[in-house]
């Protein structure tokens, strides 16, 4: 995002930590999500249309998915691919820079944009008479970028600013950092997506035209358009300023590398100035997000970490009062994933204690089904988030999106829900044994340098497959 980096979680993984609400009941018939409609088009330059028509109200969303993300970032420019994002709201050659905040904001409309390991994605809300110049100016800084060397440099400083607020000042900035550096080996998943200092400070305005060049281009992309709009208008001004923007030749780079299965559990211990109460992260090796254990491993997610009632956070806060704060989440991307457990010590706890307790917890999900209850809140959770997703043609067009880039196919907007509401606990069960394996597992303890802590030996007792 341009004020504030943040990855990217798929839809799916949005869901699985969206707060609870007066979701419909799970599998009611009489309430399912009705088909969203949608059409699918592609121009002779490559691009791929997706609209919706939505009347309910006067607005419109627009969205370009382009498929390159941090993964993408070029050797020695870490964070590139974030950075681009911010230059792209500088000038083209026939918009001034920040135009495009006063084609949106001052219409009463809205824009942004994100970057993920696999996309970047740029969008606006607008009311719908407004389309026709959001179309244009998203085909002209698709064709038309001018970066000059002024706008550049406080673009960089700017992101550089984030990395600091976010990462340098955070006492567990480090922590998060080295569980993405660590969860994988070979793929490119491993850099963050924010960099770091340095290798930001080496990138120029020359490799800002480079990557441009790469990637933005329409056969690299996909518009959403979700709204009140008439299609033959759609139809035309897509044609107009989108089939204008010439396909470059020449092959679009992707990246070949491919994360090995993990075979033994690795424990890296890291240290930081001033970090307040001990803590570790530990992470499973997941396959991509359009997998068909997705859902199950979004419920695992779920059960184990979401909200005071859930398996960790019971057992580690308020039974055994060794931990402050449990997170987990399964976040999948394209290629591969993180299953991720983030624990914090309570005061004057040991970290090994609080490793040996947190994987003994979660051991037993790999021995027995889930209750009935914890699979029906899970549910409802998940299927709160879909349902939300849908309430508006901003979410609605993202989701669109995501399904059609990151899960390959945009009809999956109208199957997630049925394929969160068919896991059972026996399908939570099976992905808890395939996955949580203490020879799946990678070990981030996090201590303040100060202190000597003792690392305990994994707990590697042997569960029936």
């Amino acid at each position: 995002m341009r004020k504030h980096f943040a990855a990217l979680a798929t839809f799916v993984a949005l869901c699985a930590v969206s707060p609870a609400f007066a979701a419909p009941p799970v599998g009611d018939a009489a309430s399912p999500l009705p088909p969203l409609a949608f059409t699918d088009r592609t121009l002779p330059n490559g691009l791929r249309v997706l609209a919706s028509e939505n009347h309910q109200t006067p607005t419109v969303a627009i969205y370009v998915f382009y498929k390159v993300g941090s993964k993408d970032d070029p050797p020695g420019r870490s964070g590139f691919a974030h950075l681009f994002e911010h230059l792209m709201f500088k000038s083209t050659k026939n918009m001034a820079s920040e135009q495009l905040d006063r084609l949106t904001e001052d219409v009463g409309g809205a824009n942004n944009a994100y970057t993920a390991d696999d996309v970047t994605v740029y969008h606006e809300t607008v009311p719908s008479n407004h389309l026709e110049r959001l179309l244009w100016a998203e085909a002209e800084r698709m064709s038309n970028l001018t970066v000059d060397e002024k706008n550049f440099k406080s673009e960089r400083a700017v992101v550089q600013e984030e990395f600091r607020q976010s990462y340098a000042a955070n006492p567990y900035g480090d922590l998060y950092l080295q569980t993405t550096i660590q969860g994988f080996t070979k793929h490119p998943y491993k850099r963050p997506g924010i960099g770091n200092l340095a290798e930001l400070q080496a990138a120029t305005v020359t490799d800002v035209k480079a990557f441009h060049k790469t990637y933005y281009r329409p056969d690299n992309a996909v518009l959403v358009v979700v709204g009140d709009f008439d299609p033959a208008q759609l139809k035309m001004w897509a044609d107009r300023y989108f089939g204008a923007v010439a396909k470059p030749r020449g092959a679009i780079p992707r990246v070949t590398a491919v994360e090995p299965p993990r075979t033994a559990q690795r424990h890296v211990a890291v240290t930081a100035p001033d970090v307040p109460l001990p803590a570790f992260s530990a992470t499973y090796l997941t396959p991509g997000v359009a997998d068909a254990d997705t859902p199950a491993l979004d419920v695992l997610a779920s059960v184990l970490g979401e909200g005071e009632s859930s398996r960790l956070y019971r057992a580690l806060v308020y039974d055994k009062q060794i931990a402050s704060e449990v997170s987990v989440e399964s976040n999948g991307n394209t290629e591969a994933g993180l299953f991720t457990v983030l624990v914090t010590a309570a005061s004057g706890e040991k970290l090994p204690d609080l490793e040996t307790a947190a994987f003994a917890e979660m051991d037993k999900l790999r021995e027995e089904e889930i209750t009935a209850k914890e699979l029906e809140k899970a549910k409802v959770s998940l299927v709160g988030g879909i349902v939300r997703a849908r309430e508006t043609v901003d979410g609605t067009a993202n989701f669109l999106g995501v399904a059609a880039v990151l899960l390959g196919d945009p009809s999956r907007i109208n199957t997630e829900l049925a394929r969160v509401n068919a896991v059972t606990a026996a399908d939570v069960l099976r992905v808890a044994k395939k996955y949580l394996s203490p020879m799946n597992r990678v070990i981030v303890s996090y201590t303040a340098k100060t202190a000597t802590v003792p690392v305990a030996k994994p707990d590697v007792k042997k569960v029936k497959p």
